[in-house]
């Protein structure tokens, strides 16, 4: 897809958005060359279209993987595409959630992940109108995909966050198709579910009631990751680094201009409105949903294991640590690349982020 020109609206030309993207990082980080090259051709494969994509949309959208070198097409694609590109060579990078990755890592782990996107998940628990507050929910009908799904998992703790326990609800499998729990709640088969924004807006503006967000947790974990094929990572520690960098920078970007973020969103998902992704922004801002620094942590990988293990067990002898490396992110860290980015404010995350992650 072309780049969108950047309005004037947005307060940010081009040349002053490449400015304010940590130029002055860029220039004391040594995995760049100095030697002009030909742009890097890499894919990139993602499952959702959804705010969880924003920052490779940014990134491709204001020009930072052209400002680090690096000629990137994104290609979207319901999973298993984007395992099945990045183990067939048809894209060099794969942004994903984790337990996909670990799951297909248990049979080939001929992947790595070197970065984490977001921790949080931007979930709702949607319920019908007469439902006022979590305790309601005793004994009514919950849907989820199906019983030990990602879904189930954390619906089951945000329950238990409440007092509730598996057996307080009837679990409705509904297969993994959102818009059949929509249908189901709307017809009345359903008491509630797991909605991801913007798709439960809607839902609201029907009368249904919002009664807890995913995001609250802290400890519920939802991660989305940069994974490549580990002979590639190998032998393209500079392109991975690139990425890194772009990436981090349409973070930055995402933070600080919210016209460029709605703008950007709605030209790889044109099915929404503008006020529902403004809406969205606003959610993912006021809970620092993207990542600042992006870095694994340790407790995130074990929750998702915990999941996967409900499908397969084998994950239980496996060792995650196998397939991540976060020796990219802790030089740029080490290097002071995140405090010429964001400011010498950001050190305390980078320490808490340092300690707690892989």
């Amino acid at each position: 897809m072309d780049h969108l020109p950047l309005s004037s609206s947005s307060g940010l030309s081009r040349r002053t958005l490449i400015k304010s993207t940590a130029a002055t990082a860029l220039a004391a980080t040594p995995f760049i060359s100095a030697r002009a090259q030909s742009p890097a051709k890499i894919t990139v494969a993602y499952p959702s279209r959804s705010g969880a994509s924003w920052a490779i949309w940014l990134a491709k959208q204001a020009g930072l993987y052209e400002k680090h070198g690096l000629d990137v097409k994104l290609e979207y694609g319901v999973h298993p595409v984007g395992v099945a590109m990045l183990v067939s060579g048809q894209a060099q990078m794969a942004l994903y959630g984790i337990e996909p990755i670990l799951s297909a890592a248990v049979r080939d782990p001929s992947m790595v992940i070197t970065s984490c996107s977001l921790s949080k998940g931007n979930f709702a628990l949607v319920a019908k109108k007469e439902l006022k507050t979590m305790a309601d929910l005793k004994g009514k009908r919950m849907g989820i995909g199906r019983v030990g799904d990602q879904l189930y998992v954390y619906v089951l703790k945000m329950l238990q966050k409440h007092g509730l326990t598996a057996r307080d609800v009837e679990w409705v499998p509904t297969g993994g198709d959102v818009s059949s729990r929509v249908k189901m709640l709307q017809v009345g088969q359903l008491d509630a579910s797991l909605m991801v924004a913007p798709g439960y807006f809607s839902l609201e503006s029907q009368g249904f009631n919002v009664l807890d967000h995913l995001a609250n947790y802290p400890d519920i974990y939802v991660s989305l990751v940069n994974v490549f094929k580990k002979s590639w990572a190998r032998d393209n520690p500079e392109a991975i680094a690139k990425l890194t960098m772009a990436q981090a920078e349409a973070v930055r970007l995402f933070y600080d201009d919210k016209a460029t973020a709605v703008r950007t969103y709605r030209a790889f998902d044109p099915n929404q409105s503008e006020a529902d992704i403004s809406r969205l922004y606003d959610l993912y801002k006021q809970r620092g949903i993207l990542d600042r620094i992006p870095l694994l942590e340790k407790a995130a990988v074990a929750s998702s294991v915990d999941i996967v293990s409900n499908d397969l067990p084998a994950i239980k002898k496996f060792d995650p640590a196998s397939i991540i490396d976060m020796g990219t992110v802790r030089k740029l860290v080490g290097e002071g690349y995140f405090q010429k980015l964001y400011g010498a404010g950001i050190a305390k995350e980078e320490q808490v982020k340092l300690a707690s992650s892989y």
